[in-house]
């Protein structure tokens, strides 16, 4: 566990909860922050959070609040040496009736797996909200979503379950990314055209790369989920964007051909982004580029935009 004193903001992350949350059971329970410095908010210690631990564990599994709030109060204090004593967790060995991988992910990230196995909307809204403010589109899709989701995608493939889970959490993460685009909304033409591949209907990275654009200042349009190639291409001729993004998640619907219209409309942009897992980089026709990631994508995006911007004042 930890050995220092945390804020309600730390501790709501770790346990995969929302800050409201911990203030009733505090104003409830009386299961709140006890070290207090003069002049300062209190914060809590491991005692604290252990007890706290044991407060979500319990209330997961069913246990009414008042009664987990009693069994909390009894929980020992940490170890001399800082570490708080193990809680038995449920018999089946899993937490709450399972658990998602996120890898090496932070405590951030196991905080937002444990919130969305429990279908805690307003933890999972609050946990992505908070690394959006704190950290950057990019930083948060990179370091918090993207372990999640492919954990709850693990799951799925293991269990064929969590389709709950899923759902509850790609509408969340969802909102919260069209808040953070709403939040920055930049000025100028639209030079950026994003899109789905005909079929394709994950559209989550393709929104998170749309807040990042917002967040850098740039520019754009969002055609959304399964785009046939002729509304492509329509949609390119009509508008003239300098660069277009054609995300697929699968091999399915990675077509090439898609890219070689693209690439022979009348008003072809100046790049053409094949964004996504599914595309394969041998198959891809001559001057389409393949982003490795997230950051760069934005970074091609900004590079465009400063080359008009540059163009336009020379």
């Amino acid at each position: 566990m930890v050995d220092e004193a945390l804020s309600a903001g730390a501790v709501a992350r770790r346990l995969g909860v929302a800050v409201t949350t911990l203030r009733t059971w505090h104003q409830r329970y009386g299961l709140g922050p006890s070290e207090h410095i003069p002049g300062h908010h209190r914060r809590y210690t491991p005692t604290d959070l252990a007890r706290l631990e044991i407060m979500r564990r319990l209330t997961a599994e069913g246990v009414s609040p008042a009664e987990a709030a009693r069994w909390a109060r009894q929980a020992p204090d940490p170890t001399p040496t800082g570490t708080v004593t193990p809680v038995r967790i449920h018999p089946s060995g899993r937490d709450g009736g399972g658990t998602i991988p996120v890898g090496r992910a932070g405590p951030a990230a196991r905080g937002l797996a444990r919130a969305a196995m429990r279908l805690d909307a307003a933890a999972i809204s609050e946990t992505i909200a908070h690394a959006l403010a704190t950290v950057g589109v990019v930083a948060t899709w990179e370091g918090l979503l993207r372990p999640v989701l492919a954990g709850i995608g693990e799951r799925h493939a293991a269990t064929t379950g969590l389709i709950e889970v899923e759902h509850l959490v790609s509408r969340c993460v969802s909102e919260a990314l069209a808040a953070a685009s709403r939040a920055k909304v930049p000025t100028g033409p639209a030079r950026i055209l994003l899109s789905c591949a005909d079929e394709e209907q994950h559209t989550l990275p393709l929104e998170a790369l749309a807040a990042a654009l917002a967040e850098a200042g740039v520019s754009y349009r969002m055609l959304g989920a399964r785009v046939p190639v002729a509304a492509l291409v329509e949609a390119v001729n009509r508008t003239g964007p300098a660069a277009v993004v054609l995300w697929s998640h699968t091999r399915a619907t990675a077509d090439p051909a898609q890219l070689s219209a693209l690439l022979a409309a009348p008003r072809r942009p100046l790049l053409a982004l094949a964004a996504g897992p599914g595309w394969r980089a041998d198959t891809l026709p001559a001057g389409v580029v393949r982003p490795v990631d997230l950051a760069e994508a934005v970074s091609l995006a900004v590079a465009v935009r400063d080359s008009l911007d540059q163009s336009r004042r020379d």
